[in-house]
């Protein structure tokens, strides 16, 4: 049952229901309007405390039922950490506080519930409203049985009262951070898709309706995409009855004159390998193959929904690789759009093959100030830095550091990976200008010193995402098999660093 989220302000003053929250810091009591709710109980909160061996650590709760003289079912009391503890204080630790809070709630099988967060300024409850909705997300339509917990009384409806100092300051900075909410939860929604119901022409339809929101979108048939020459691309898609894509999506927030930033994301929906064909084991997780294209589609409408003071260009390279009779193979030499001739060795290395089209036809059309492409592209980054961060390979150094910076603070984290001339000498070619795959060692690098050749002397950052787009450990604000990873980072990036 997916169940309707409300997250809505009041005055401190405002009458409420349900469960009631107040936080505390770690060895420390009620104050303010906590403090003024907990006398109304005229319960010993030390006593309590000690019973119910309740610190204030992060993520404590002391849950009283029934609480005397409170107009509420339940009264939690939700630790914060100590008082001076910097992580809490962040945007992430701030959304992983409301993640946590949803998740009491949702435990509780709350209807109803008020926060008070006086002394709380507008941008932290924005923070604290996101975590509330991004882990209240759930992919479960495709359910047609209620599960245990449904049957066991989880209501149809939660609403969140947050009782803030200044309603309107909250509302403006909640309306602003929910943008970029909405932005990775379409990114959830698209990877967590089964791929029999988002092909290449189903998502592209979806990243078409973001026209609604004031985007540009160009969807680019097979037919167009071999006038352009991308025989790269198109080689990827050619053992699957669905037809390739080429979704180009622009927003216009900045001066005219300004030269746009593009972001290129690999969408491949269902990755069998191809020839090269996968094991079957886990292969099914292979519809997450278009991590990278949803995480553009998602920054796309957060960009939209927020009204960015910024030209962004979205472009999307939406294929599927099969086996068949028509299917590209070990040994083809392909012809891309730049010109340059590849050999495939391998036809389970295609992410870098729709890329290198849909990088150069970016660059070449929109010649952007730079190009950040997301891509879960190898099973090597996994190796090399697990699901804790995303690989980072970049020719520019103030491109890195801002992306690392955005990431740290967003909780979407990157780390820089090498590259240099000697990665090139393992995807030399015998027969074409290079091959697609340079072996196993290093195959993380191989894979961006391939990319780094259809981006001319454009700024540009090559994200490998295969680790941290989907199937990650659940944490305070994702319990869901999508994680959305992109989304986050590169808003805060456009924020921070590039509009006007």
């Amino acid at each position: 049952m997916t169940q309707e989220l409300s997250i809505k302000t009041a005055s401190l003053s405002a009458k409420s229901a349900g469960i009631l929250v107040i936080y505390v810091p770690e060895g420390a009591e009620p104050s303010g309007a906590g403090l003024d709710l907990w006398k109304k109980t005229g319960l010993d909160f030390a006593k309590l405390s000690k019973a119910g061996n309740f610190t204030g650590k992060q993520g404590q709760v002391l849950s009283v039922l029934a609480p005397p003289n409170l107009d509420a079912d339940r009264l939690f009391v939700l630790g914060t950490g100590k008082a001076d503890s910097a992580p809490a204080q962040t945007q992430s630790g701030l959304r992983d506080r409301g993640g946590s809070l949803m998740a009491k709630l949702l435990a509780a099988k709350a209807e109803k519930a008020s926060v008070i967060l006086d002394g709380v300024d507008a941008e932290d409850v924005a923070d604290i409203a996101a975590g509330l909705r991004l882990r209240h997300y759930r992919f479960d339509k495709y359910k047609t049985k209620k599960q245990p917990d449904d049957e066991n009384g989880t209501p149809d409806s939660l609403t969140v009262t947050l009782h803030v100092d200044a309603k309107p300051a909250a509302d403006k900075a909640i309306a602003d951070r929910m943008a970029t909410v909405e932005g990775t939860l379409l990114a959830r929604e698209l990877v967590n898709e089964p791929p029999n119901v988002l092909g290449p022409v189903e998502f592209a339809e979806i990243a078409r309706d973001l026209s609604k929101l004031g985007v540009d979108v160009d969807v680019l048939t097979p037919e167009e995409l071999e006038k352009l020459g991308m025989g790269s691309l198109l080689a990827v898609a050619k053992g699957s009855v669905r037809p390739a894509r080429l979704v180009v999506m622009q927003w216009h927030g900045g001066r005219k004159k300004d030269a746009p930033l593009a972001f290129v994301g690999k969408g491949v929906v269902f990755d069998t390998g191809g020839i090269s064909i996968k094991p079957a084991g886990t292969m099914e997780d292979m519809k997450g193959d278009m991590g990278g294209a949803a995480a553009v589609t998602g920054l796309m409408k957060t960009i939209a929904t927020r009204k960015a003071k910024a030209n962004i260009v979205g472009v999307i390279g939406l294929v599927e690789n099969m086996p068949d009779g028509n299917a590209y193979r070990p040994g083809d030499i392909l012809t891309s759009m730049s010109g340059q001739t590849i050999e495939v060795v391998n036809t389970d290395a295609e992410g870098r093959l729709v890329l290198a089209d849909a990088l150069w036809y970016t660059q070449d059309r929109f010649k952007p100030k730079f190009m950040i492409n997301l891509a879960t592209l190898t099973g090597a980054v996994l190796v090399g830095l697990g699901q804790e961060y995303a690989g980072l390979f970049s020719n520019n150094d103030d491109l890195a550091k801002n992306l690392y910076d955005a990431g740290m603070a967003s909780n979407e984290k990157v780390w820089r990976m090498p590259m240099g001339p000697a990665y090139d000498k393992m995807i030399e070619s015998r027969f074409a200008d290079m091959k697609n795959s340079g072996g196993r060692y290093g195959g993380s690098i191989t894979a961006a010193q391939f990319l780094q050749r259809f981006v001319n002397d454009v700024p540009w950052a090559h994200l490998d995402i295969a680790g941290a787009a989907f199937s990650t450990p659940a944490n305070e604000v994702n319990v869901s098999w999508g994680a959305g990873f992109g989304v986050g980072l590169l808003d805060k990036l456009v924020r921070d660093k590039y509009e006007d």
